[in-house]
């Protein structure tokens, strides 16, 4: 079964049907006619269009799950996919759950643990907190940690939860928000606090593991060009200037994470770099949006080598044998307005034409006539550029950008295209202070 929707449901159907895999679509009733429901053996409607209601709703994907007889099921990223209860309730009905076991899930999901297990295997994190149980107790660990910190939910993720605290006036508004925020989101309104590292680097580590004990790293990602949201925009791999003894630090602690905490299947672990020095941020345990530039650089389908480590195979390489070669960059477009700070566009697509051509893969889920329901996230489709260089990627990113035809909604491809032309992208200079402050720099131009 394949527990998602969108362009993700889609990627892990075809690499179902390159293994010889059959699978079952579920989908709510905003996706009735949707391509993931078209390409899947069976399908059957999980419930209404709000998530709560169909993605989210585990009694009627387990019952799915079993009526239709199937071994295992797929979470995608998003949704279902970090919820370590649901990974023991598919245990407890006999099906797989195609990702680590859910005591890893459970530990890495809650932010605030998977801090304190680093420290324990001698990973480097920020300094920070463990939950915070009151205001009081969070001026006080501010004062102590030193101002400018930041406030996260345990649960968050995609920017939910988090508020940048610069000083005391602002703390406690900025706390009250966050678990607002936190409890609005995730239903788990606790947050943590750590010390702001100002306009760090964000690059994270993609890892493999299998249950016969082996684990690889494939590299890194770098993941900074984020919205004021603290949303990915663009991602690239391999990080550009990006110092070797960071990329060492980066790839030593994510193995050496995995092993500690006994990891299966495909994982990410997230870090803040400035300059030479590397902190742990968090972990997400399971296949992340931006898995294709890894896939592109590393010539391996992530989704297929989850499928089979679910199956109990063991991974059949080790990491000599893992060599990068060329460089890719991923461009999320989303159905968003940038004028507008980046509010959610909802409709019916009238007109739909995405590129080709050497080296441009798309993974979309959209199409002419499709619509765009307001319950899920924006992203209508992932454009990924491969080349040998740094540079030729980028040149046909930009090709491909414009080729690119999407009518009837806003969308972030001019956006995009507008970073690619940045003197500090192309020179690989940037942080996650970059788009932002790029966006207020100009707000007439976008």
């Amino acid at each position: 079964m394949i527990a998602n929707r969108g362009e993700i449901a889609l990627r892990i159907n075809r690499a179902c049907r390159e293994l010889g895999v059959q699978t079952v679509a579920i989908y709510s009733e905003a996706d009735r006619d949707a391509l993931h429901v078209r390409h899947a053996d069976e399908a059957f409607c999980v419930g209404p269009g709000p998530a709560a209601r169909s993605y989210l709703n585990i009694p009627n994907i387990i019952s799915t799950a079993l009526i239709t007889g199937c071994e295992a099921i797929h979470p995608g990223y998003g949704f279902l996919s970090e919820n370590a209860r649901f990974a023991e309730i598919c245990a407890d009905h006999g099906l797989v759950f195609i990702g680590p076991p859910p005591r890893v899930i459970a530990a890495m999901g809650d932010k605030a643990t998977a801090k304190r297990v680093m420290r324990e295997a001698g990973v480097a994190t920020t300094p920070g907190t463990d939950i915070l149980e009151s205001l009081d107790e969070a001026r006080r660990a501010a004062d102590e940690i030193g101002y400018p910190v930041l406030l996260k939910a345990t649960a968050g993720g995609g920017g939910k939860g988090m508020r940048e605290v610069r000083s005391p006036d602002e703390l406690e508004r900025a706390f009250a928000g966050a678990q607002a925020e936190a409890e609005a989101s995730f239903k788990d309104g606790r947050v943590y606090m750590e010390k702001l590292i100002v306009n760090p680097r964000h690059v994270e580590v993609q890892v493999l593991g299998d249950a016969h004990g082996t684990v690889v790293h494939l590299g890194e990602r770098d993941c900074s060009v984020q919205k004021p949201t603290h949303q990915k925009l663009i991602e690239e791999a391999l990080a550009p200037n990006l110092s070797e003894r960071a990329r060492s630090a980066l790839h030593e602690m994510a193995v050496r994470a995995c092993r500690h905490v006994g990891y299966v299947n495909a994982g990410t672990l997230e870090f803040l770099v400035s300059g030479d020095d590397v902190y742990f941020m968090e972990m997400n345990t399971r296949i992340q949006v931006e898995h294709p530039v890894t896939e592109m650089v590393y010539n391996i389908d992530l989704v297929k080598e989850q499928i089979r480590v679910a199956a109990g195979e063991p991974l059949g390489y080790d990491q000599g044998d893992l060599v990068p070669r060329g460089h890719a960059i991923e461009c999320r477009i989303n159905a968003e307005d940038p004028r507008n700070n980046f509010a959610p566009q909802a409709g019916t697509l009238t007109t739909v034409v995405f590129p080709g051509g050497p080296g441009i893969r798309v993974d979309t889920h959209v199409h002419g006539g499709a619509t765009v329901p307001p319950y899920y996230d924006s992203m209508l489709a992932k454009i990924i550029a491969f080349g040998e260089t740094r540079e030729a990627a980028i040149a046909r990113m930009e090709r491909a950008l414009r080729e690119t035809v999407i009518e009837r909604v806003a969308t972030t491809v001019g956006q995009c295209l507008e970073i690619l032309a940045h003197p500090r992208f192309r020179e690989g200079r940037y942080d996650i202070g970059f788009l932002p402050a790029l966006l207020a720099a100009a707000p007439a131009a976008r």
